[in-house]
């Protein structure tokens, strides 16, 4: 597995920017949530980013969902989330120099996913950017 400032290695243009993407979202998870997910990959089509990150969840999450309670370890995430807003979307336009309007994400439980969505104001103007970042990492 890479480190995380290192960058992964593919054929596809703009990858590296996406290795970083995913990079970066990887670390603020481990950082801000004390685990991070093990995979990451970001995906950026025009105006959209799409970052799906897998099996980031807690001990504490995963037993919540073993007591049946997926609701709230859903509730709990959406609250982080949003209060983490600003500085995942600060982070997203550092590395990215783009201007983001608006950002959502969405945690699912079977498989262990979560959905981050980034549209910013304008589309991409390098075509070549219509490409994928991956990051694969111990949480």
């Amino acid at each position: 597995m890479a480190e995380a400032d290192e960058p992964i290695e593919t054929e596809a243009p703009g990858a590296e920017l996406l290795s970083r993407i995913s990079n970066e979202m990887v670390r603020m998870m481990k950082e801000y949530f004390g685990r991070g997910p093990t995979r990451a990959k970001s995906y950026m089509l025009d105006d959209l980013l799409v970052v799906v990150m897998r099996d980031g969840m807690t001990t504490a999450e995963r037993t919540m969902l073993e007591f049946g309670r997926s609701d709230v370890v859903r509730q709990f995430r959406q609250e982080f989330e949003n209060a983490m807003a600003d500085k995942l979307i600060g982070a997203i336009e550092q590395l990215t120099g783009r201007t983001v309007v608006t950002y959502q994400s969405q945690v699912m439980f079977e498989p262990n996913t979560l959905v981050e969505l980034f549209l910013f104001d304008e589309p991409v103007a390098d075509a070549g950017v219509h490409a994928i970042g991956d990051s694969d990492r111990d949480g």
